[in-house]
This record gives structure tokens, C-alpha cells and sequence, in this order.
């Protein structure tokens, strides 16, 4: 298992797993969501192609609407 942080807090995962693997396993690739990856914005279209690394740091944002 490779440790990475996610949303600050320590989270295991599959080696060779993606980014897109992530978000599917916490049920969020359908939600309105930006992901960056120790700090760099990662486009939705290749979170399938953005493997997970030791110590990666995930943040997971959530659009929220307003006004």
C-alpha cells in the first residue's frame, strides 16, 4: 500500500492505482469536483492517467454555488 495525504489527513492506496481510481473509490468522480496533486491542478481528462505516488499530497474541491 502507498500512503499518500489526502485532504491533509493520511489515506492508503493501491500501488499503480490513478488519480481517477481514487475519486471513483471515494464516489466523487460524478460530483463537482477540481483535484490538484501536490499543489498542481489536474484536468478531469486525465485523472485516469495521473498515477498515485508515495507521500502525494490529494486535495479534493468541491464546487459549491452561490450568490
Amino acid at each position: 500500500m502507498l500512503e499518500i495525504e489526502l485532504n491533509g489527513e493520511p489515506y492508503k492506496v493501491q500501488p499503480g492505482g490513478s488519480l481517477g481510481d481514487l475519486v471513483e473509490q471515494l464516489g466523487v468522480r460524478h460530483q463537482a469536483v477540481a483535484l490538484a496533486v501536490n499543489r498542481q491542478v489536474v484536468p478531469r481528462q486525465q485523472w485516469n492517467e495521473r498515477l498515485l505516488a508515495q507521500r502525494d499530497r490529494v486535495d479534493i474541491v468541491r464546487a459549491i454555488g452561490g450568490g
